[in-house]
Order: C-alpha cells, then structure tokens, then sequence
C-alpha cells in the first residue's frame, strides 16, 4: 500500500494534465462561443444588471478563450487558473446561485462552476506538472 501511493504521489503531474485538459475543454470553446455571439452574451449580462455589460462581456469570454488556451499548454497554469477562478467566482454570484434549481448546499453543488472552482483552485496551488510548458521553461 505504501508503495502505491509513493506511486500516486510521484504522479501527481497525471490529474495536472487532466484537469488542464478538462478545463481547457471547457474554457476554449465557451469563450469561442461567446465572443462570436457578443451581442447575446451582451444582453445576458445586462438581465443580470451586472455593470457595464458589453465590456464584463468581452472581458470575461476573452479570459475564457486565453486562460483556456494557457490551460491546454500548460503555460502561466497559475495566473491562467486563478483568472478563470474569478469569472467562476462573479458567475456563481451573479447567475448561478439564484437559478430556481438551487434551494441549498446540497442543489449549489449539482452545478458544474463551484465544481470547476475546486478544479483550478487545485491548479492555482499545485502547477501545471510535468507535462506543461511551465515545467519546460523552469528547466
């Protein structure tokens, strides 16, 4: 047994890669997405009141499309997760918490961005492992 998670935990750049991919997977093609369809993404922001909708617009779906695009490299991992930890965070205050779906912890927890906040808070602390960028520009 302690030889496995000697194993496990000399491999921790494996679920590194994963949760890069996922998220990436993710990221990329939501603020793909949303910067061509700007306009829409523009009057969703406003039914939220959030302020100054079409620059939060802008702002946000272009950290999803570049911080997803770091994610996949494996370049600035940190930075680029701690951004997305930010629209997370501002989607989850504006939007997410107050959908009719979620009436407690237990529904809150049922929707994917608290999920992808755990995810990329884990990025933020651990890196982007062995097989990213990051790992061959610090060699």
């Amino acid at each position: 047994m302690e030889s496995v998670f000697k194993w496990l935990g000399k491999n921790l750049w494996v679920p590194a890669l994963l949760s890069r991919l996922a998220m990436a997977g993710e990221f990329i093609p939501a603020g793909w997405s949303g910067l061509h369809d700007l306009p829409n993404r523009t009057a969703y922001f406003q039914s939220l009141h959030i302020p100054a909708p079409y620059v939060n617009a802008l702002a946000s779906t272009a950290t999803e499309l570049v911080a997803g695009v770091l994610l996949l490299l494996g370049l600035g991992t940190r930075f680029a997760a701690a951004a997305l930890v930010v629209v997370m965070g501002v989607a989850i205050l504006t939007a997410k918490i107050h959908e009719p779906q979620v009436h407690g912890i237990d529904t809150f927890m049922y929707l994917a961005e608290p999920n992808y906040v755990v995810i990329l808070a884990w990025l933020v602390f651990y890196g982007g492992g062995k097989a990213s960028v990051d790992a061959r520009l610090s060699r």
